[in-house]
């Protein structure tokens, strides 16, 4: 009889001024009804009151979490920069080494420019000959032989004077 009450009033109210909720029974969970106490809360007489050990506590934990995460921040910083230096430095590793193999290149091309066979064949295309005996002068020695400086000469060249 209780439960057939119940089902057919879903809200009762209860002697001591609070209203019950009722949930029948379904048909796949039989046995007891579920009952739920509504209570109305009025909390509009309470007042704050203002905990300066709480709020001390909480302004250190900001603070500390601020500094932890300006930490962290640094540490990140510092490594992403790591990264990208080592980025950098590999970069210019790759440039130096295809400078170095072009310089090796540009050296074993200069050394085949430079061959007198080659220079020589290329001189009999264009019609040289091998100079004779006295007409090959040699810059690095002074016509007589012996190794003295000797002062430039400036045989038939015109001598222009400057007036002020």
């Amino acid at each position: 009889m209780a439960a057939g009450a119940l089902a057919g009033n879903p809200q009762l109210r209860s002697p001591w001024g609070t209203t019950l909720r009722v949930r029948a029974a379904s048909a796949s969970r039989p046995g007891t009804p579920e009952i739920y106490f509504a209570k109305a809360i009025d909390n509009s007489r309470l007042v704050k009151v203002a905990d300066r050990e709480r709020n001390r506590e909480m302004a250190v934990f900001v603070i500390s979490l601020c500094v932890l995460f300006v930490l962290v921040m640094v540490y990140a910083w510092q490594h992403f920069s790591a990264i990208e230096y080592g980025y950098k430095i590999e970069a210019q590793r790759t440039q130096r080494d295809s400078l170095v193999e072009l310089n090796r290149t540009l050296r074993l091309e200069d050394a085949s420019l430079r061959d007198p066979e080659r220079i020589d064949t290329l001189a009999r295309r264009m019609g040289l000959e091998t100079p004779q005996a006295g007409q090959v002068i040699s810059l690095d020695l002074p016509a007589g032989g012996a190794a003295t400086p000797v002062l430039a000469r400036a045989a038939g060249a015109p001598v222009v004077t400057v007036e002020q």
